[in-house]
């Protein structure tokens, strides 16, 4: 077969939507940081060091996951990559953008109409858990895949749908209002039960007989990955990567439930020593005199009186 046909997988590609994407979230997090921060944020407190790192990452992440070569390799020569870059739109950028966007900001985009009370429904655990699933299932059907990696709105509009339901997701773990928030346990919960749910797609992924995609069945193999082994490493990252991170976030809420304030109960910090204990200062030192006299204030311990001479 004549390859030379078939245009190079690694030619670079502009997509200038990326980047007036990434430009407009710029311009819009640092103008109302900037000026409408410093007019309705509480007691001054505008955006954190914390919330700044975590938009960079979001932005970097994002960028990194949609434009050039994650982006065409995914679109039209590997469904593994296309898992890749899925999962850094559902598991990895919507946290970080929740994470970014302040308490003031996240109430001052809902406000107190229709849009607060639909995301407030949309964000509880139970009705955010089956939308985001729905959601995964369907963009996993062949006839929608084939036809979305085509490009044009279809493609879009799925990203839009996917980003959007993931970050319904996230909203009840790591969303910017408190109130919308479970519990650590209820988190911890939650995200198990997430954990479970990729396992349907990805084993019928990894356990299909022939192509399931016939989008991905191009002469041009990339790295010499036939279409059956990229499609089982597709269900592989879906399923060990999804977990990997959900456990490991499981992980971090717990030892933030449980372990909370283990190391100041284990330590000698000041104040934490009974007021009525006379303290050495650097400059004394104990004698022997010293310590018989705080045995002399000890209390004898009573004899049992079932002892024997």
């Amino acid at each position: 077969m004549d390859l030379t046909a078939f245009p190079d997988p690694w030619r670079f590609q502009v997509h200038l939507e990326i980047w007036v994407l990434l430009l407009f979230l710029v311009g819009a997090y640092v103008y109302t940081v900037r000026v409408i921060g410093p007019k309705v944020a509480p007691e001054g407190r505008i955006v954190t060091r914390g919330q700044i790192r975590a938009f960079v990452a979001m932005i970097v992440l994002l960028w990194l996951s949609s434009d050039w070569p994650v982006h065409d390799l995914a679109e039209e020569y590997l469904y593994s990559v296309h898992m890749v870059q899925h999962m850094a739109l559902s598991m990895f950028v919507p946290p970080l953008a929740l994470m970014a966007i302040p308490e003031w900001m996240m109430r001052l985009l809902l406000g107190r109409g229709r849009t607060w009370t639909s995301a407030r429904f949309l964000s509880t655990p139970v009705v955010a858990a089956f939308v985001y699933n729905i959601v995964l299932l369907v963009t996993h059907i062949p006839a929608l895949v084939n036809r979305s990696a085509e490009g044009g709105p279809v493609h879009y509009s799925l990203h839009v749908i996917l980003v959007t339901s993931a970050l319904l997701l996230w909203m009840p773990v790591v969303g910017p209002i408190r109130e919308w928030q479970m519990s650590h346990g209820g988190k911890m919960i939650y995200l198990f039960a997430m954990s479970l749910v990729p396992t349907v797609p990805a084993g019928w992924l990894t356990f299909a007989e022939g192509s399931v995609y016939d989008h991905y069945e191009t002469p041009v193999r990339v790295w010499g990955v036939s279409v059956i082994d990229d499609q089982q490493m597709a269900g592989a990252i879906m399923k060990l990567g999804g977990s990997v991170f959900m456990w490991a976030v499981i992980i971090f809420f717990f030892f933030k439930r449980f372990m909370a304030g283990f190391h100041e109960q284990q330590s000698y910090v000041r104040g934490s020593i009974p007021a009525d204990v006379e303290m050495l200062s650097e400059n004394e030192s104990l004698t022997f005199a010293d310590v018989e006299e705080a045995f002399g204030r000890t209390r004898a311990v009573p004899e049992s009186r079932g002892s024997v001479d």
